[in-house]
């Protein structure tokens, strides 16, 4: 059994911002395979299974994350080697994704919870590209909504980004790097 978390923020004003492109990615791959998220307040994420994985999206706001991957770790006992955090990378051009088995925090403060609240930067994750970044403080770009122009390219970039998933999940990190990145 995988744990998929996709990073976000929830709620309306933040649904198409480039911070929530991990919301959108769980989200696209909901819709493909018809499956549903119900939110479920005690682990702190709206959740769903399919073909006997976790998807999480955390309801904890981005800087929290970490409580509701850790929170669904302990429930269902989903060892730490067995999660695919999925998040924006501003240093990634929008197109682009990139698979990493750990590292560092890179700045992006859902990544920094999630490393403080599972004890470790050892866990696979999906960046999505969301860059370049513009003249505007990081902060204030990531909370932006992705402009009319770019939507075609962030259809295709989550349709990829779901594929890429899949892979992962059949054929494991190593593979998944030598194929998406």
């Amino acid at each position: 059994m995988k744990l998929i978390a996709g990073l976000g923020n929830i709620g309306e004003k933040y649904c198409f911002t480039r911070h929530n492109a991990g919301f959108m990615v769980l989200d696209k791959w909901a819709m493909d395979n018809s499956i549903t998220f119900r939110e479920e307040k005690k682990l702190k994420c709206f959740i769903t299974k399919f073909n006997d994985n976790i998807l999480i999206k955390p309801t904890t706001f981005m800087n929290l994350s970490g409580e509701a991957v850790r929170a669904v770790m302990d429930y269902y006992k989903i060892d730490v080697k067995d999660i695919l955090i999925v998040y924006d990378d501003i240093a990634l051009d929008l197109g682009r994704i990139r698979f990493r088995a750990n590292g560092s925090d890179g700045g992006h403060n859902g990544i920094k919870s999630i490393i403080k609240h599972v004890g470790t930067k050892d866990f696979d994750r999906l960046k999505i590209g969301i860059g370049p970044q513009l003249n505007v403080p990081s902060e204030n770009y990531v909370l932006q909504n992705f402009p009319k122009e770019q939507l075609d390219e962030l259809k295709n970039i989550l349709k990829t980004a779901d594929e890429a998933i899949e892979f992962y999940l059949e054929n494991g990190i190593q593979q998944a790097q030598n194929k998406f990145n």
